[in-house]
């Protein structure tokens, strides 16, 4: 079921399926609630599963500018969504750049939160050499000025080893392209706003330490050696805690939706 929320500054756009105790995906990225279609679909069997469309992507429009504190305007948005569905705590199981919302979240209202799934969130500031991280930036900065979202996107999946085997230096595939070009707002809004908030925000580890009995760092059996892999084992060694192992790799929850969602009910239960 479609529905909106007013929340200060945007309105968001939301899917509910399913019942049981509630569920908030939260996706990473340029993307948006379609991510977590086939996951979200196993998963609300036994849970009620709430997508979205986080605010400045797709559906959930923004009035005006996006404003500071990006990652914090998302982890409030998270919280209201949580409210608007369960009048008890929820469950988050969050992808990629999603982590980050989820941990303002839990610094913000942990009481809302029954327990998370962080699936390799980006926290690339644990890593060394925080001098690559800049000039990756810097190279994606300067493709999306003079190229598009398209060269950025070809710059951001080569730096991040997350674009596979084109066959081509890192450029997309034309079925790639295909999706990019449905998703061109999404990835403008990402390199013009987003990106730059998530490369800059700090998690509270101090509060998250104490939190976290209820948060679980989830690894891709496939993404050994890419970089949000390498930043989610860094999380997982900061908080004092194993990383689980789920199916495939950055995007594996939607690839294996079955295998990826029994994996929740486990760690959820």
């Amino acid at each position: 079921m479609s529905r909106t929320l007013q929340v200060p500054g945007a309105t968001l756009h939301y899917d509910v399926q399913g019942s049981g105790p509630a569920v908030l995906c939260i996706p990473g990225g340029p993307a948006d609630a379609s991510s977590f279609t086939t996951f979200a679909a196993e998963l609300a069997a036994d849970h009620t599963v709430i997508t979205y469309d986080p605010r400045g992507l797709s559906r959930s429009a923004i009035d005006g500018a996006p404003g500071e504190d990006l990652i914090g305007r998302h982890a409030d948005d998270a919280h209201r969504l949580l409210a608007e569905v369960s009048t008890e705590p929820g469950y988050v199981f969050a992808s990629s750049g999603g982590g980050m919302t989820t941990m303002e979240l839990l610094r913000r209202h942990p009481g809302q939160v029954r327990a998370a799934i962080l699936h390799e969130p980006p926290t690339t500031s644990l890593l060394p050499a925080r001098e690559d991280e800049a000039r990756r930036t810097a190279a994606i900065d300067e493709a999306y000025r003079t190229g598009g979202a398209f060269a950025a996107i070809a710059v951001f999946l080569e730096g991040t080893g997350l674009g596979g085997d084109h066959g081509d230096g890192g450029e997309p595939t034309p079925e790639m392209r295909e999706q990019m070009a449905a998703m061109q707002p999404n990835l403008d809004f990402f390199f013009a706003h987003l990106m730059h908030a998530l490369g800059d925000y700090r998690p509270d580890y101090t509060a998250l330490r104490s939190l976290a009995d209820r948060i679980t760092v989830a690894i891709g059996e496939e993404s050994r050696g890419q970089l949000a892999y390498e930043a989610a084992v860094a999380l997982a060694d900061k908080l004092g805690v194993e990383p689980a192992l789920f199916p495939g790799d950055h995007g594996g929850y939607s690839a294996h939706p079955a295998v990826a969602a029994d994996l929740t009910r486990k760690i959820f239960s």
